[in-house]
């Protein structure tokens, strides 16, 4: 692989320092910028070399982000090596990475709220706040995962069509609604 551009260090230190805040690790988040950015797929040496990364901690990445599915594998015929890619479509990753946060995050939140509610309604003395202001929670993220149920099935194109008529639909509600969106 050719040596970074300026343009390309930038995004992939600025992509490490988001995962960072998104609560990934770092090189996680930099071999995938770096994968992103790649003109071809690239092995776990290039990848180390590329980003000055010890060839374990790629490794260690590498198989982080297969279990995210935004990382690929692809094998060449006379080559022993694997080959790593990642989507090139926005669309495509951020669809992936809603998926696995709702399967890894949102789920097991919405189960725990569910056993929560019936816990807290349950309690002596009894806990009316409580089990009211879980089950609000509960029934917020059910209805969060509902709505992502049906949008997840659209293909990114509409999803691109609804986010950008977005606005336009917003200038449509009456003043009174819109002050809690400025």
């Amino acid at each position: 692989m050719a040596p970074l551009s300026n343009s390309m260090q930038e995004f992939i230190l600025h992509w490490g320092e988001m995962g960072t805040r998104w609560g990934v690790n770092r090189t996680v988040a930099q071999v995938h910028a770096l994968l992103y950015l790649a003109p071809e797929p690239l092995t776990a040496e290039e990848i180390s070399d590329a980003l000055s990364v010890a060839r374990s901690n790629v490794s260690t990445s590498l198989r982080e982000l297969q279990n995210w599915n935004l990382v690929q594998t692809e094998s060449r015929i006379g080559d022993r090596r694997d080959f790593f890619r990642t989507s090139t479509d926005v669309w495509t990753l951020f669809l992936t990475v809603v998926e696995q946060r709702v399967e890894r995050e949102i789920l097991p939140t919405m189960a725990m709220l569910q056993r929560l509610a019936g816990e807290a309604r349950a309690e002596r003395p009894a806990q009316p706040v409580v089990a009211t202001r879980i089950g609000a929670m509960n029934t917020f993220l059910q209805e969060l995962h509902g709505w992502y149920t049906q949008v997840r099935k659209l293909p990114p194109v509409t999803l691109h069509s609804i986010i950008s008529i977005g606005s336009g639909i917003t200038r449509m509600l009456p003043k009174s609604r819109r002050r809690r969106l400025d």
